[in-house]
C-alpha cells in the first residue's frame, strides 16, 4: 500500500457509506485526506476522529452541485496540503424513488446537478492541478447499462459519469491521468434503506445481508488507485466480479 503514503485524496460524499469508508482507510494508510460532503458536523467529526488516531485530514463543507463549492474545496485542499493526487467522486443521490409520469422536473435537474455536474465539476477543478499525473475515480453503477423502474434520473447520471471517464481517459491518459470508474455493486449504505424503503424494482427487494460492506469498496478504491489497475483505464471495474474480488484478495 506505499502507493498511498503521503498521496493527497479528495473524496466527496465523504460524511457516511462508501465515502466515510474510503478516507478512513486512505488515512490510515498514510494518505492526507479531504472529506467533503454538505453535511458539516458529520465530516468534522470523522476528521476529528482520523487525526486522533494518527490519521491527517481535513473537513470541507461543500455541495458538489455547486461549481463554485468544488472550486473553492480545491483551494483548500491544496492550502492544507499543497498536492492533489486522487480524485474520488463518490457523491451521489437517488431520491425520490418516483417513474418519469410522477416525477418533478426539479427533481430530476437535482440528481443530475449531484451525480454528473458535480463528478464534472470535480474534474475540471483538479486537473490544472494534476501536471505531474493523478488518478481520478468516479463511483459509477450497474444501473448504467440496465433499466429500472423508478430510477430513470439515476440510471441516466451513471450512465452520464461511465461516458464521461471514458472520455476523460481518451483526452487525459497521455499527460499521466488515471480515469476509471468503480461499479460497486449493491452496497450497505443510507441509500440502500432508501431504496428498501421505496418498494420499487428488485433491487428494493433485496435482503440487508445481501448488500456488501462499505469496507470493501474502499480496499477496491485502494487497488484502483494503484498501477495494478493499469489495465482498467478507460473502464468501469465492476466490484461484482469474481476475477476483481480476486485480484484484491477478497477470495
Amino acid at each position: 500500500m506505499e502507493h498511498i503514503k503521503n498521496k493527497t485524496l479528495i473524496i466527496t460524499g465523504a460524511s457516511q457509506g462508501i465515502g466515510e469508508a474510503t478516507a478512513r482507510l486512505f488515512a490510515k494508510l498514510g494518505a492526507n485526506v479531504a472529506l467533503i460532503a454538505r453535511s458539516k458536523e458529520k465530516i468534522k467529526k470523522i476528521s476529528n476522529d482520523i487525526n486522533l488516531n494518527g490519521g491527517k485530514s481535513i473537513a470541507i463543507q461543500c455541495d458538489v452541485s455547486n461549481q463554485d463549492d468544488v472550486e473553492n474545496a480545491i483551494k483548500l485542499t491544496l492550502k492544507s496540503y499543497n498536492a492533489i493526487d486522487i480524485l474520488i467522486g463518490n457523491a451521489g443521490i437517488i431520491n425520490p424513488i418516483q417513474n418519469i409520469a410522477e416525477m418533478d422536473i426539479s427533481d430530476f435537474d437535482k440528481v443530475i446537478d449531484v451525480n454528473i455536474k458535480g463528478v464534472w465539476y470535480g474534474i475540471k477543478a483538479v486537473l490544472p492541478h494534476m501536471k505531474n499525473g493523478g488518478t481520478i475515480i468516479t463511483i459509477g453503477s450497474g444501473a448504467a447499462s440496465n433499466a429500472l423502474e423508478g430510477w430513470s434520473h439515476y440510471c441516466t447520471s451513471k450512465a452520464a459519469v461511465h461516458h464521461l471517464s471514458a472520455c476523460l481517459d481518451l483526452e487525459m491518459r497521455k499527460d499521466l491521468i488515471r480515469a476509471l470508474v468503480l461499479s460497486p455493486g449493491t452496497v450497505a449504505t443510507e441509500m440502500q434503506k432508501i431504496i428498501k424503503k421505496s418498494g420499487v424494482n428488485p433491487v428494493s427487494k433485496m435482503n440487508w445481508s445481501d448488500h456488501i460492506s462499505p469496507d470493501w469498496v474502499a480496499k477496491c478504491l485502494v487497488w484502483m488507485s494503484s498501477s495494478q489497475a493499469d489495465e482498467y483505464l478507460g473502464k468501469v471495474v465492476s466490484l461484482r466480479e469474481e476475477k476483481i474480488r480476486q485480484k484484491i484478495g477478497f477470495l
